[in-house]
């Protein structure tokens, strides 16, 4: 509905709201007179009733919870008083003139009907009291906007108006290459070549400090990067591919946890099982090589002159016998 259309629809209730306050004006002012109220007090009296219903109204619309439930409470007491009231006034057509008559011809009715009359002026200082101090008491209500912002996480947030750097999320801020400071100047050898227009200088910006990342708390498994778990086979497999060309000095449980990217647990694993292969490996070679043939003693060599000349006086002994 636009604004227009609800200004209509409160003009409207107000003003039937004041044509019914009218109409109940006459029968409130009789019976205000019946039990004793001087003029100026019996003109008064439907205020004190009918305005304390819509005091009661208001103080609803405002409050919450108890106190609204309260008000409400009020609010629907007093209507039935200023219900009662109103139909004795027409039941009993001596109050139409003023004055003090009788509400009721039967006594303990009369009684009830003055007894409900003449409380209710006390009931509304009471009652209209209480109301505007819970009012005046009452916390304002909590925005919906505020109360949303408070409740949704870091990542939902609105990002500030400062703008960042647009830095890849685990690298610094510098991504060129530092140059080395020991590395000696390149000069020229060839003749210089001739020379471009100089460009305008450029005032030099000052560099951005990188902001620390926010913490924003856990990465929901939905965000997270689906990377399949290998098998103890699989990954056995792939450790022996990429080691198949180390020596035995380099199968260490670091670098073989960074060429197959697992965990240090894990690398040890791998780094017995392939020593352990690589040794089983060894000890088949060494089996398996045929055995070297015995090589026979030389042959012995020519007499030597001490046997010649010790053969000598023996053949001249034969020779004499």
């Amino acid at each position: 509905m636009s604004r227009a259309g609800k200004g209509w629809l409160i003009g409207g209730l107000l003003a039937v709201a004041a044509m019914a306050f009218r109409v109940s004006w006459n029968a409130l002012r009789d019976v205000a007179s019946a039990i004793g109220a001087d003029p100026t007090a019996a003109t008064v009296y439907p205020l004190v009733v009918d305005g304390l219903m819509a005091l009661a109204l208001v103080v609803a619309l405002a409050l919450t919870d108890k106190d609204r439930k309260f008000a409400l409470r009020v609010l629907a007491g007093y209507t039935a008083a200023s219900l009662v009231l109103n139909y004795v006034h027409g039941l009993v057509p001596t109050l139409h003139g003023g004055g003090r008559t009788r509400l009721a011809e039967w006594a303990p009715a009369h009684w009830a009907l003055v007894l409900l009359a003449s409380s209710l002026p006390v009931g509304s200082i009471y009652f209209g009291s209480d109301l505007v101090a819970k009012v005046l008491h009452a916390k304002p209500k909590a925005d919906k906007t505020d109360q949303t912002m408070m409740n949704r996480s870091g990542s939902d947030l609105p990002e500030s108006e400062t703008a960042e750097p647009d830095w890849p999320l685990y690298g610094s801020a510098d991504q060129g290459p530092a140059p080395d400071p020991t590395a000696p100047p390149v000069e020229p050898t060839g003749p210089p070549a001739e020379q471009a227009p100089a460009e305008p200088t450029r005032k030099p910006t000052a560099p951005v400090a990188a902001r620390p990342r926010r913490a924003t708390g856990a990465v929901p498994q939905s965000a997270r990067t689906t990377r399949p778990k290998r098998t103890d086979a699989e990954l056995l497999a792939q450790a022996r591919s990429v080691t198949a060309s180390w020596p035995d000095a380099e199968l260490t449980a670091d670098r073989i946890r960074a060429a197959v990217r697992t965990s240090a647990e894990r690398a040890r694993v791998l780094r017995d099982t392939l020593t352990a292969e690589r040794a089983a490996r060894a000890g088949v070679a060494e089996s398996e090589r045929p055995a070297l043939h015995a090589v026979p003693d030389p042959a012995p060599a020519a007499d030597s002159p001490a046997d010649t000349a010790t053969d000598i006086p023996n053949s001249l002994e034969e020779q004499a016998s």
